[in-house]
């Protein structure tokens, strides 16, 4: 067994603290990786606070993960000892069913094995990013071709990945019509990486003084969503939607934004459910609403290189794992450009 320096939480009202956590000495078919960076998700949050009521104590977060290798099972041989590389939301699948002998892990029918928070191969908790190493098995390690700013690569396998995924799936490219909703660590990386694919990017956002930072990632347009007149001008227009807001609101808004065919795609999880849309906003132009979780890995690894070709990474603010307990609270106030990233050399101060 490794001890490991971590930070972690015993309870939904306690603050994260130091801990020592036990990884497994590598097996095999296993990877080390010593954390060099760790984005904050806001899912952390939701679990760190057990607001999805299924939080696993002690729990470590982080699941957007950047280290480099230092130790290879016998039989792992995608990588050798000082690659950098990255592990994101996933650690383990079954590896049998359909959705993983496609490649969609994410969608694993028994349930893929979270970074944290979840069960490993003895049923033990996983424990997460916050931390100074991790092991894990090979087919879950990404590699990294980005050869700097490597803090604001690691929320790529979360956030990245989140945006990118809907926007390969409906096949977003030149001559599509995009809307992102909301300007988020999610909706900046929307825009980022619509922008690279080709397509036209119109922002829709609640605050006006956000329209400059939506045109500097990229967005050709942004709409002002109180405003009815601004929404009234793009109706019956758009050909794909991509909304990352996780409090509940009105769909209806958006759908009558698309043109016939058009999708939405939901990949902001609300505490409470959405209002129920309009059928008739549906049935009348055959228009859909959707879910999107993350990627699998050979997706998310796709990803990677995609951003690693045009040059995106994620805008951060980075802090040390001392004021992790600071950026949960600011992240609740959107007091932050647009994600955190935890320098993992302070847990050794």
């Amino acid at each position: 067994m490794i001890n490991a320096k971590a930070y972690a939480t015993h309870g939904p009202t306690n603050p994260l603290g130091p801990f020592q956590v036990k990884r497994r000495s590598p097996g095999p078919e296993d990877v080390q990786i010593d954390v060099l960076f760790c984005g904050v998700c806001h899912s952390d949050l939701h679990t760190a606070r057990d607001e999805w009521k299924n939080t696993i104590y002690p729990c470590v977060p982080g699941h957007e993960i950047v280290g480099r290798v230092v130790a290879v099972g016998s039989k792992a041989n995608k990588f050798k000892e000082g690659d950098i590389a990255a592990v994101g939301c996933m650690v383990d699948s079954c590896g049998r069913c359909e959705s993983c002998l496609n490649g969609l892990e994410q969608y694993c029918e028994e349930g893929f094995v979270a970074t944290y928070n979840g069960r490993g191969p003895g049923s033990e908790n996983t424990f997460g990013g916050y931390s100074e190493t991790i092991v894990v098995k090979e087919s879950f390690v990404l590699k990294v071709a980005h050869t700097e700013n490597l803090a604001a690569v690691a929320p790529l396998v979360c956030a990245g990945i989140t945006t990118y995924s809907p926007l390969r799936h409906w096949s977003i490219g030149p001559g599509k019509k995009v809307g992102v909703v909301g300007l988020g660590g999610l909706g900046h990386m929307a825009i980022k990486l619509a922008h690279a694919m080709g397509a036209h990017v119109v922002l829709f956002t609640t605050s006006p003084g956000k329209a400059e930072d939506a045109r500097r990632l990229g967005a050709d347009e942004v709409v002002v969503s109180k405003n009815q007149n601004e929404m009234a001008a793009h109706k019956n227009s758009f050909h794909f939607m991509l909304n990352t807001v996780s409090a509940p609101h009105r769909l209806d808004d958006y759908l009558n934004l698309l043109k016939r065919d058009g999708t939405l795609v939901l990949v902001g999880a609300p505490s409470e459910p959405h209002p129920s849309p309009d059928v008739f906003s549906l049935v009348f132009k055959r228009r859909q609403i959707a879910g999107s979780l993350i990627g699998g890995i050979q997706e998310t690894q796709e990803m990677l290189d995609f951003c690693a070709k045009h040059g995106i990474v994620s805008d951060i603010e980075l802090i040390p794992i001392q004021a992790i307990n600071e950026a949960y609270e600011r992240m609740l106030k959107s007091d932050v450009k647009y994600r955190f990233v935890i320098d993992m050399k302070s847990l050794k101060a």
